[in-house]
């Protein structure tokens, strides 16, 4: 899932409003059937309502049309997809409690949950799966590739679904669970456009509240398959000013947040009034350039910049150290893990390469980063400094990240930085990004055996030869630039004793049903 990176809302007394009116300004009020800010709307549930900080609005709810790691922040809460990952990060079933394989590995039969119900009050049926998986296709949203091998998605019956690939496709399980992007949604909830602004899910969370800049409120569904949240409710605030969310964390104004900086964790840390949750994550940030514009055409032009950067410097300024460099996608603590360190910081072999290109002296690079996440801004600063003694002048370009994606689809961009999270299966690492005809192959990379391997990996059902497939795909992949990768992050999270229940997870899935709150 790109980055292109989840309550009633039960504000505590005045400090609790003071904060909402500082961080946003106030905002729009979308009106939702069910109750509003502060209501005992559906009220079957008693528990006390989480406040959580997050560090920017979801551009829209509608799962299977956005990228946007804000936005799955919430949806994470309100829906559910097939299979799901556990703590492990294997799959285990979610809105189906079952599956079988046929021998041949073209066949998946799935059984659904009994007695599940959409939050309207509605049935859940196969016919929900059927309509949710075609969407996706038929309409080419931003997930069909995850899907690409589907010939056929069948409901022979209301509790069973019938999938249908067209030649192994070991990674499908990861594919459908992998992050509410596969969510299943309802047809009307998307006919009427709803879906947009108020998503009718299955999950353990419903919308019950909406100020636009300013707060997304979720109740307690107390109908939810897994058993009621101990939690009434959950708001998420918009909070971008991660020394803004650590006071409100420390004066009790908010209960969760993962609003903050790296350079916040020894502050959290020595704080005996709050936790920090700090794992491994599957996560990996890189930098992009623009293929399509020149001189990063050029294969030698690419390559000077990942020898020119200081991988270290930019981990440091950009995480305070606490995340792992690494020049491929997939950590060290994933199975896929395959070895790679071709690049170093060696301004001399930068040089030569950049004069192989035709040089690059005089250039002039719009590097596009956003202040929602202000690692890109302070490692844009410390590359433009980086790039200066080549001749390269970097003119850094901040804009909000919906601005941010807006100008990435476009190809608006000479370089970027970003990064992208919650993928498990190698395909979620490389595929989209790299295949010539991948989704989110915004840097306009192409090469054929690039494109050979990347498929012939997602069907190969021996797991040794997929990651031996996948490890010289990834090489070539780092070799050419099509993204220069720069290191894996911890998930970095904090939280106050009082939350219980709740644990960091290294796919960064944010799941409060588990979670009380003890006041």
């Amino acid at each position: 899932m790109k980055l292109d990176r989840r309550t009633l809302l039960a504000a505590s007394g005045v400090s609790g409003a003071a904060l909402l009116a500082a961080c946003s300004g106030g905002g729009e009020d979308v009106d939702l059937d069910g109750g509003g800010a502060g209501s005992d709307a559906g009220g079957a549930v008693d528990g006390a309502a989480l406040i959580a900080a997050i560090a920017g609005e979801p551009d829209q709810l509608d799962p299977h049309s956005t990228t946007a790691y804000f936005s799955f922040q919430v949806l994470e809460n309100i829906f559910d997809t097939l299979v799901e990952p556990d703590e492990n990060l294997e799959m285990v079933g979610a809105l189906a409690e079952d599956w079988e394989v046929s021998d041949d590995q073209l066949t998946y039969t799935f059984t659904l949950r009994d007695g599940v119900t959409w939050h309207d009050g509605s049935e859940f049926t196969a016919e929900d799966v059927v309509y949710s998986y075609n969407r996706i296709i038929d309409e080419e949203l931003a997930n069909a590739w995850r899907l690409a091998a589907i010939e056929s998605v069948e409901a022979p019956d209301a509790a069973t679904v019938v999938i249908t690939v067209g030649a192994p496709t070991p990674d499908l399980l990861a594919n459908l669970g992998n992050f509410k992007g596969l969510a299943i949604v309802k047809q009307d909830n998307v006919d009427s456009g709803d879906i947009v602004t108020s998503p009718i899910g299955t999950g353990p969370f419903k919308l019950a509240d909406y100020v636009t800049g300013d707060s997304i409120a979720l109740e307690a569904n107390p109908d939810f398959w897994g058993g009621a949240p101990a939690l009434g409710g959950v708001t998420f605030r918009f909070i971008s000013e991660g020394s803004t969310a650590v006071t409100a964390l420390q004066n009790s104004e908010v209960h969760w947040t993962d609003s903050f900086e790296p350079q916040r964790v020894e502050q959290i840390e020595g704080n005996d009034a709050l936790e920090l949750g700090q794992v491994p994550s599957n996560d990996y940030w890189y930098l992009a350039l623009n293929i399509a514009n020149a001189p990063w055409d050029k294969v030698e032009a690419r390559q000077g910049i990942a020898y020119a950067i200081d991988r270290e410097a930019i981990i440091q300024a950009s995480t305070q150290g606490t995340a792992v460099p690494n020049q491929l996608a997939i950590p060290e603590t994933s199975s896929w893990y395959h070895e790679y360190s071709t690049y170093s910081t060696d301004p001399d072999k930068a040089q030569e390469l950049f004069d192989a290109a035709g040089g690059v002296d005089g250039t002039t690079i719009r590097f596009m980063a956003t202040s929602e996440y202000p690692e890109t801004v302070s490692s844009a600063q410390l590359i433009a400094d980086q790039l200066s003694q080549f001749g390269i002048t970097v003119e850094i370009s901040t804009v909000d990240f919906a601005t941010w994606l807006a100008e990435q689809n476009e190809g608006n961009f000479d370089m970027l930085m970003m990064g992208w999270l919650g993928n498990i299966d190698p395909s979620g690492f490389y595929y989209a990004q790299h295949h010539s005809e991948g989704a989110n192959n915004r840097q306009s990379y192409s090469n054929p055996e690039v494109d050979r391997l990347l498929e012939e990996g997602g069907a190969e059902p021996d797991e040794a030869r997929r990651k031996e497939i996948y490890g010289e795909a990834a090489t070539i992949i780092a070799d050419e630039c099509s993204y220069i990768y720069l290191y894996n992050p911890a998930v970095l999270q904090a939280w106050v004793p009082e939350v219980e229940g709740y644990e960091a997870r290294g796919d960064a899935a944010i799941r409060f049903r588990d979670t009380s709150l003890n006041q």
